[in-house]
């Protein structure tokens, strides 16, 4: 079916979840002032819509290939991808140093919904060369951010990240690559990455890896490990692509999903070593990367909800247009979504994807708040942005499998066929928790890491916001937002006592932490997520007071009443689960 980007549900869920307007008000965001911001996402959704989505189903069918040692992207890829770095899209966030735009992240999450919903595996690549980008920024010399930055924030160039080894996953200890001193600033790079995503393809004329390596006298452990910049072609003096250097694809993976993006085994030093370049300092590379990977998070996340924005669409069309059965009080056979059980899914995946796309922008305002603010404040917003991220990236994620999933089950037998292109939404899916740190390493990072950001300041700060909204909803007298208050209501309770238990576990019994740490991340992010459309409800009322004719409006209602009391209500389970579940996970493996 065809993709029609959400662009007034994105801009609703920016202002008043996310706080544009104050922002706006208050100088923080003067940049988007005067319809900056509709004309930029207008401009992207059109982008999307033409030209990035049609792309999509015959990528997957067409894949990405390795052919005589160089990578061959499906049909219409490299012609998009020029058209799109040409517009300028590569660099919305980017330092105007460099070539970009200056413009806030906030924007940018919202950009990088319309791409990866219209084309997730097209999207991919621009993702990861963000993500370099935001590395070499922070962390690269002037010589590497005067050679790469500017060509990789106009596009013509692109970036990978280079971290899993076959035996080393996760535990990036475990990391055997090496790098060797040549004596003259720069190193020699061999050993083998997978996984890396678009390692090697058609669509630029250069490709600038980012890799990680050991030096021989590293220390052992993450301690001992140093970034490097290792470009495909190591660029000339006046700074086109000149030689080719040691390192190549050696395979593509045959993957579940996102077949039309090409995930490359990467080989380096196969001729003599590979020539890289430092990224910061010796033995403090996994810094460096973690920008990148912090960057990507958060970028990870929003593909969750692009992908189920994406299965939203396409399930709801089917559902209309799809005949079965009676409805009650029907004289003839019904469309599917006139069933209260089909009712019932498409108003799950609605609100859950609506509540995942504001908890990603939440966390990228914040991220804006650190970058454009001073003292205090800033420190506030790095510590909220810091908390959050982990949220955005797991819930969203697992959002997006499971909208996906409501999606073939809403198709029937033809979702779980090829035909309908159902199956491709939730094949593509199942990638998101895994990546860029699985799932449960993301809920072993909030609990372990940034609950005790400044001493649980930070979170019940956070938390504090949420009882505010709680409060302002119980304040309108209109059954549905008394539903929404009484049942958040709860659910932030028990989120506010499973917090005190985590953070009192945390120095007592830590593995008690550790086993409740998926289901505490489940218990914030419903939570987050009922707040925020709540948020947003409560501006829609505002706005069906003041006359306000739109017709999203009731839905933003609909969708808040019906997350708080159909979703929000596992709260006392997860609590339950946290609180007093730790021994049937550790004690039953001793036992084993």
């Amino acid at each position: 079916m065809t993709y029609r980007a959400p662009v007034e549900d994105i801009l609703f869920a920016m202002r008043h979840a996310a706080g544009l307007e104050q922002g706006i008000a208050s100088g923080l965001y003067a940049d988007l002032a005067d319809g900056t911001a509709e004309a930029v996402l207008e401009e992207a959704a059109k982008f999307a819509e033409s030209r990035i989505a049609p792309l999509n189903r015959g990528g997957d069918k067409e894949t990405s290939r390795l052919v005589d040692g160089s990578v061959i992207t499906p049909k219409g890829f490299r012609e998009a991808y020029t058209d799109w770095a040409a517009g300028g899209w590569a660099g919305v966030a980017a330092a105007p140093a460099h070539g970009g735009q200056g413009l806030p992240i906030l924007l940018n999450i919202g950009c990088t919904e319309l791409w990866n919903a219209a084309n997730l595996a097209f999207a991919l690549n621009p993702l990861l060369t963000m993500g370099a980008v935001e590395a070499l920024t922070a962390h690269g010399s002037e010589h590497l951010q005067k050679t790469y930055l500017e060509k990789m924030i106009s596009g013509e160039w692109t970036g990978t990240m280079n971290l899993t080894e076959p035996q080393a996953g996760s535990d990036l200890a475990l990391l055997t690559s090496r790098a060797e001193r040549n004596g003259d600033g720069t190193y020699r790079i061999f050993g083998q990455k997978i996984f890396i995503t678009y390692g090697d393809h058609d669509l630029t004329g250069n490709i600038v890896h980012l890799v990680l390596a050991r030096l021989p006298d590293a220390p052992p452990g993450t301690r001992g490990i140093s970034l490097f910049v290792v470009p495909k072609f190591i660029p000339k003096a006046d700074g086109t692509p000149g030689e080719r250097n040691d390192v190549r694809c050696h395979a593509l993976e045959h993957k579940l999903g996102i077949h039309a993006s090409p995930t490359a085994t990467m080989i380096y030093g196969d001729r003599g070593g590979a020539l890289g370049w430092l990224v910061g300092e010796e033995n403090k590379g996994l810094a460096c990367m973690f920008t990148m990977m912090n960057n990507a998070r958060l970028a990870v996340g929003v593909q969750g909800v692009a992908v189920a924005d994406r299965a939203c669409q396409q399930a709801l069309a089917y559902a209309q247009d799809r005949k079965q059965g009676k409805a009650m009080g029907a004289a003839a056979t019904s469309p599917i979504v006139e069933h209260p059980d089909v009712k019932r899914m498409l108003i799950e995946m609605r609100s859950k994807t609506a509540a995942a796309r504001a908890i990603c922008l939440v966390t990228a305002a914040a991220l804006d708040r650190h970058h454009r603010l001073e003292g205090a404040e800033a420190r506030a917003a790095h510590e909220e942005a810091s908390l959050l991220t982990p949220v955005a990236k797991a819930f969203s994620t697992d959002i997006g499998v499971e909208v996906a999933s409501l999606g073939v089950q809403i198709h029937g037998g033809m979702g779980f066929v090829e035909e309908t292109g159902a199956a491709q939404h939730y094949r593509d899916a199942r990638i998101l928790p895994i990546y860029e740190g699985t799932n449960g390493i993301q809920a072993i990072d909030l609990v372990t890491r940034k609950l005790p950001l400044s001493e649980g300041r930070t979170v019940k700060a956070v938390l504090g916001r949420y009882a505010r909204t709680v409060a302002a909803a119980r304040a309108i007298n209109h059954p549905a937002f008394a539903r929404i208050g009484l049942r958040l209501g709860e659910g932030l309770a028990a989120l506010d006592r499973a917090t005190d238990f985590m953070l009192a576990s945390l120095g007592s019994k830590p593995n008690d932490a550790l086993a409740g740490a998926t289901p505490y991340l489940r218990l914030f992010g419903l939570v987050a997520g009922g707040a925020y459309l709540a948020d947003q409800a409560l501006a829609a009322h505002a706005g069906l007071v003041a006359g306000e004719t739109d017709p999203r409006h009731q839905t933003r209602i609909a969708d808040a009443r019906f997350f708080a009391e159909n979703l929000v209500t596992a709260a006392s389970g997860l609590e339950t689960t946290i609180l007093e579940g730790a021994d049937s996970v550790n004690i039953a493996w001793a036992a084993e």
